[in-house]
């Protein structure tokens, strides 16, 4: 035993809940038909995976319009270079002996300016058209591989924005969707879950951010989870008079599911600072009457003794010592009421 400081803590009821920072929405950009669904409900993805693929006449139309763009610019830059050579020539020869009239120069410059401007709007018009590809869902390597071969391939490759779980997928192959569907799948990280907490309003001023928080749910009793508190609603539930506290939970061996019961214990403000001897509620017990721990007997293997000792309140799961025991001693911590009752079969024992 050693002293320690405790810090007070309370009950909450509580929920685990999907880590709405780590939630993605997959939808699409383009309409067309979904040719492939590359993940099913429970899939595990990695960012940038493929989920869908959809087969989109418009997405065909736009790489045909950026290869038309790309042929008009093509053509537009090839007249810039004859235009600028003629004009050169013209103003050379002007130069030296006038052997060109001022308006035939005049008349060449023109031509050079008009065909540098239509190269320069064929140029923007490409951009625009390239830029539409990507908007629509084109990745990069893809438009340059358009760039390369010339070939239309109206196929989207939809992919996960973030690494997680399939949790829902509101699409089936060979169904017809567009940008106006607000899903078509739903991914979640569950590294980090959400636990969600209802305070009451006695409770609220004591509870800080970045409070330690430890967790248990009923279906892993043996199991406690470490948190900490992220936010504190600004605003009370009117009905219950509680306020929602958020705690950020690593979910250690995807151990705990969203929509388990939890039951969550917060630290009731810090801790004082004071350093106190005290012992593990579950290692007292009250026998006849006496709260006591039980000790080990020294010299006497697997012998335990009752020890009175005067305890205060609780704090935390564990109770401040007052009297009857010294810093450095050993207790028996766990499976103290088997010792009680062995107590108890002992004292019946001699009173026949």
């Amino acid at each position: 035993m050693k002293k320690q400081s405790l810090t007070a803590t309370f009950l909450a009821h509580a929920r685990i809940a999907f880590n709405a920072e780590a939630t993605a929405h997959v939808g699409t950009l383009v309409a067309g038909r979904v040719v492939e669904v590359k993940a099913r409900v429970g899939d595990a993805v990695k960012q940038g995976d493929e989920v869908l693929v959809i087969e989109s006449t418009d997405l065909g139309q736009a790489q045909s319009d950026y290869l038309r763009e790309r042929t008009t610019l093509a053509v537009a830059q090839s007249a810039v270079e004859p235009a600028k050579q003629a004009a050169e020539r013209a103003k050379k020869l002007y130069d030296q002996n006038q052997g060109i009239a001022l308006g035939e120069l005049q008349k060449r410059e023109a031509e050079l300016k008009a065909a540098e401007g239509a190269a320069l709007s064929a140029k923007g018009s490409a951009d625009a058209a390239r830029n539409r590809l990507l908007l629509l869902g084109m990745t990069p390597d893809a438009t340059k591989k358009l760039d390369e071969d010339a070939t239309l391939s109206p196929k989207l490759a939809i992919r996960a924005p973030i690494a997680g779980r399939v949790i829902e997928r509101e699409v089936t192959l060979g169904e017809m969707v567009s940008p106006e569907k607000e899903k078509l799948m739903v991914l979640a990280n569950t590294d980090v879950l959400w636990v969600l907490a209802d305070v009451p309003e006695a409770r609220l001023a004591q509870v800080t951010l970045c409070s330690p928080a430890r967790i248990q749910v009923a279906a892993i009793a043996d199991k406690t989870f470490e948190g900490k508190v992220t936010h504190v609603a600004p605003a009370l539930n009117p009905d219950t008079r509680s306020a929602r506290v958020r705690i950020d939970v690593p979910n250690t061996d995807d151990a705990l599911k969203p929509g388990m019961f939890a039951t969550a214990t917060l630290a009731s403000g810090a801790a004082d600072g004071s350093a106190v001897l005290a012992v593990p509620d579950e290692a007292v017990q009250t026998v006849e009457g006496e709260t006591s721990v039980f000790v080990p007997v020294e010299g006497e293997e697997n012998t335990f003794a009752k020890r009175p000792i005067k305890a205060a309140k609780s704090i935390g799961g564990m109770l401040p010592v007052v009297d009857g025991l010294k810093e450095g001693e050993r207790i028996v911590v766990s499976g103290t009421f088997i010792l009680k009752a062995e107590l108890g079969k002992g004292e019946a024992g001699h009173e026949h």
